[in-house]
């Protein structure tokens, strides 16, 4: 079977079943995710849209509902249904409720789900025109935030997005996952050397992986899912997420010592189903795209609001920071822009570092 009749044949069950995936949240794996009750009162479920709205868009989500993409996606959802007059809405499904990223983006590819918010994790495995997207997933490409939204909100960004089209998925835009840190439960990690034979949970990302193979780490690829157990047996030593997931998913509680290593800048993108966006009409498409981009702003100063709290309360439940010589780090992982079987596009490279200064 082809992998889209596949694609379509998962979405479908999990249409039918709204099975949790897991993990994701605050709980282990092994526990049901958190999904929407049949209630249509916000203040219960926070993610349900406005009951008799004409149009309801489904998104999926990997992460907390008290987590940034989520409560991004709440905004949205307010914001659409205030600009549509109550007509559109969204219904947030999070913690892997429809299942883990490359499943969504699958099935909104083939339109059994409207919407998925992911990480860039996914995207350069799936599709051949997407394969140059690998080159944001590289190690110390952004400095700050501020060069990121630079890049992804201008031309650069745009024409990745048009990447998709034709893929039956529509690109709306970068929302933020953030810098990613790295947790352990094993020591404190200060220098690249401290990394030798650590086994560490990355995204299933070919550049994440092979950056933590050139640190000297040993990279084990799974779905967010699966974490929280592989913590606790033992299976790996350590991941690596920014601050915002690793609070709100109470990652702390299984590992306590965090790096701040601020190793790869993490955009999210929001995705639609290509079909379902083009058979808006025009005023539809407009309230969307405001709303998209009204949440999105929203997203990203949420993102930074957790990121400035996290650090006082995870150390409150006994995590140890540390904070590295980021200069130390970025000489141990800059040969990975050699490695050419990683899929990086050095075009769009050289726009990215023209765009930066880098």
């Amino acid at each position: 079977m082809t992998k889209k009749f596949l694609a379509l044949l998962m979405g479908i069950l999990m249409t039918l079943t709204l099975t949790a995936c897991g993990g994701g949240g605050d709980k282990p794996a092994d526990k049901p995710a958190d999904k929407p009750a049949a209630s249509t009162d916000k203040k219960e479920t926070g993610l349900l849209g406005k009951a008799d709205a004409e149009k309801h868009l489904k998104v999926g989500t990997t992460t907390a509902p008290d987590g940034h993409y989520v409560l991004g996606l709440v905004e949205m959802q307010k914001k659409l249904e205030e600009l549509s007059g109550g007509k559109m809405t969204l219904d947030i499904y999070p913690n892997s409720a429809l299942g883990g990223e490359s499943d969504m983006m699958d099935a909104v590819s083939t339109g059994t789900q409207d919407m998925v918010l992911s990480s860039t994790g996914p995207i350069s495995s799936f599709s051949t025109a997407t394969k140059r997207w690998s080159t944001l997933d590289l190690p110390y490409l952004f400095k700050d935030r501020e060069q990121a939204y630079k890049v992804l909100d201008g031309d650069i960004g745009k024409k990745l997005l048009e990447d998709f089209n034709g893929t039956g998925v529509k690109a709306i835009g970068f929302w933020e996952n953030g810098f990613r840190e790295l947790t352990n439960n094993k020591k404190e990690v200060k220098t690249p050397a401290d990394l030798a034979g650590m086994k560490i949970r990355t995204m299933e990302n070919p550049v994440h992986m092979a950056t933590y193979t050139q640190l000297g780490a040993t990279p084990t690829a799974m779905a967010w899912g699966e974490i929280f157990s592989a913590l606790q047996q033992g299976t790996v030593d350590g991941q690596e997420n920014p601050l915002a997931i690793i609070l709100t998913a109470k990652v702390y509680e299984v590992q306590k010592y965090l790096s701040m290593i601020d190793l790869f800048y993490s955009p999210c993108v929001l995705m639609i189903n290509e079909d379902i966006y083009n058979g808006f009409t025009d005023e539809q498409k407009k309230w969307f795209d405001e709303a998209a981009e009204y949440g999105k702003q929203q997203e990203r100063k949420i993102s930074q609001e957790i990121d400035s709290k996290a650090r006082a309360e995870m150390e409150k439940q006994g995590v140890t920071f540390t904070d590295v010589n980021k200069d130390e780090w970025v000489k141990a992982a800059m040969p990975v822009y050699e490695n050419t079987s990683i899929g990086i596009d050095n075009e769009l490279l050289a726009q990215i570092r023209s765009e930066t200064g880098n």
